[in-house]
């Protein structure tokens, strides 16, 4: 088995140059690295922060999109199209938690009827068929809690949600158990192209690379320049979002849509796989690539478009409220460009698509290298993960009696609100990517992140990831 090489805190270590670099662990960059790791190319994956997954990939609404709204022809329609099948055969492969509740387009006033007719026919433009339109009793017989006054809608049935944490992961782990080498802690403040190798300058030292892929998200735009492009420019677009408790979860059945508008989709409410339910996001254009506070005024509004929507949802308690930011770059497809003479693909623009799309992007960009010059060879198989069952709906292990039979640490509950065991917590631990933080940890076993949001548990877990790193 190859031996697994994941670095933080401490200079990097010495070595021959890597084939290639992937810039940036989000849910994109671990797919690149994941579809790399197919191939006998020494790859790395260097991430800023001290976790993968820990910019946008793990502040968004988690849907896994049919690219039924995208603009047909781009490239993002066909890489979300193609993305939404791949992903969806992964998560089944590897246990990745979704839930297909499917979404409603629903239309509050004339306008936004007479719009239907042509969502539904940029649907079929983008190759998906099964949408149609429904009258408003038939709406009112899918969910009859809607608020008053909705017209109609545009139903899209194989519209779904998924685990946005569990994805990155399992890309990451998969490549890491495959070869890649992980450098966390490591932000790129320089890049010297050199004469057939990049050297990057990091918070780490040096690092050496032929080819180089930058999925930086936010910051894709200031990598770029660091190689002498301004071909885009990141603007920052916060979503901020309220979480209500799993006793909502039977207000809502489907994913619930705004007719959308050139500012994005619009505030949307939505069940997770966790068993809450969403209600947001804002779209803010913002400076800040730091600005991922909530604020007074966002959750007022989104409260009122909430009760709009869905008015008893209001009434339900709160477990969280959360903001994320998305890579707007003014354009309405990806940025994702190679360039031959530099060694160097650019990946940017990825808004909130970008997890569905991440598989195919990946694929994408593979093939792309091949325009640098980079013979890829033929690709193998990858060594099988199989993911925890974070779900709702999954096999939990505080209910399966032969898994306590056979390890009672799986019956001993640490977070009561979330239903954590201390058998979840130590195989998070003692994984090939263990959290280095709360918030991570809070990402692969969901230990924390109820309704008390770690007021009981916090200080537990806290003390068990502290005790890992002595």
């Amino acid at each position: 088995m190859t031996r697994t090489v994941t670095t933080a805190g401490q200079p990097l270590p010495d070595g021959p140059p890597y084939d290639v670099t992937v810039i940036g662990a989000g849910v994109v960059g671990t797919a690149i690295a994941r579809e790399l790791a197919r191939y006998r190319v020494r790859t790395a994956l260097v991430e800023a922060s001290d976790d993968i997954g820990n910019g946008t990939s793990k502040a968004n609404t988690a849907i896994l999109h049919t690219g039924f709204d995208a603009v047909p022809g781009s490239l993002e329609a066909r890489l979300v199209r193609e993305g939404q099948r791949r992903l969806a055969g992964y998560a089944a492969e590897t246990g990745i938690p979704v839930e297909r509740v499917g979404a409603l387009l629903v239309a509050w006033d004339s306008e936004q009827l007479d719009l239907l007719p042509a969502l539904l026919a940029k649907a079929e433009a983008n190759g998906y068929h099964a949408a149609r339109l429904l009258d408003a009793d038939r709406l009112a017989e899918l969910e009859p809690r809607l608020g008053p006054g909705a017209l109609g809608a545009l139903e899209i049935p194989d519209e779904s949600v998924i685990c946005p944490w569990t994805t990155p992961l399992a890309f990451a782990t998969q490549a890491v158990l495959a070869g890649v080498h992980l450098h966390l802690d490591c932000r790129v403040t320089g890049i010297d192209p050199g004469t057939g190798i990049h050297t990057l300058t990091t918070t780490r030292g040096p690092l050496r690379t032929r080819r180089l892929i930058n999925a930086a998200g936010l910051h894709a735009d200031e990598i770029d320049r660091l190689l002498g492009h301004d071909a885009f420019t990141v603007t920052p677009r916060r979503g901020q979002l309220i979480v209500y408790d799993k006793l909502a979860r039977g207000l809502v059945r489907h994913i619930l849509l705004p007719v959308p508008t050139t500012a994005g989709k619009g505030v949307l409410v939505a069940p997770t796989v966790f068993g809450d339910v969403l209600l947001g996001p804002t779209a803010e254009d913002l400076d800040d690539k730091a600005a991922t506070e909530s604020t007074e005024d966002a959750i007022a509004l989104l409260r009122e478009k909430g009760r709009r929507i869905l008015p008893r949802l209001t009434d339900e308690e709160v477990t969280a409220v959360y903001a994320g930011l998305r890579a707007a770059t003014g354009h309405e497809d990806y940025r994702i460009k190679e360039y031959p003479d530099r060694r160097y693909i650019a990946v940017g623009g990825i808004r909130s698509t970008g997890l569905t799309a991440s598989m195919a992007i990946a694929a994408h960009v593979t093939a792309l290298l091949a325009r640098t010059g980079l013979d890829l060879g033929d690709p193998a198989e990858l060594p099988p993960v199989t993911m925890p069952g974070l779900g709702e709906t999954s096999d939990r292990p505080y209910l399966n009696a032969g898994l306590i039979a056979r390890d009672p640490a799986y019956g001993t509950v640490v977070c009561h609100c979330e239903r954590v065991t201390a058998g979840e917590i130590r195989d998070a631990l003692d994984s090939v990517l263990p959290p280095r933080s709360a918030q991570g940890l809070a990402r692969r076993t969901r230990a924390g992140n109820g309704r008390c949001q770690g007021f009981h548990c916090g200080a537990g877990l806290r003390a068990l990831i502290e005790g890992t790193r002595t």
